[in-house]
């Protein structure tokens, strides 16, 4: 039903910037608080940051604040990460997920998950 693509992933320095975007089709967007999960390799997926729908409330892990912000636009049907500050442990593969809930740091909370897009952080 819901479709999400993640995209601006790369390969950058430590202390480099990098903007991720999701955009969702096949639903409506504004209905669904979203998160961006991370997962490197030996790693269990990890929370990153989380936005409600009307994008007043967001949520972040310890490690990102600070560093990432998210924010939403409901008229493109997208969220985007932006990461600022990036070190080698965030290297990993990014996902962004949809929730008709209320959003929360628990994987099993989303309903629906892109494909994802791989961010490396060299030192």
């Amino acid at each position: 039903q819901v479709q999400l693509v993640e995209a601006g992933g790369g390969l950058v320095q430590t202390g480099a910037s990098l903007r991720l975007s999701c955009a969702a089709s096949g639903g409506t967007f504004s209905s669904y608080d979203m998160g961006w999960f991370r997962q490197a390799p030996g790693k269990e997926r990890e929370f990153v940051a989380a936005i409600s729908w009307s994008g007043f409330s967001t949520s972040y892990a310890d490690s990102m604040k600070g560093r990432f912000t998210i924010s939403r636009d409901n008229a493109k049907n997208t969220v985007y990460l932006q990461m600022n500050s990036l070190k080698p442990e965030d290297t990993a593969v990014y996902y962004c997920a949809a929730t008709l809930d209320s959003y929360s740091d628990d994987v099993g909370r989303y309903d629906y998950w892109g494909q994802g897009t791989q961010v490396t952080v060299s030192s």
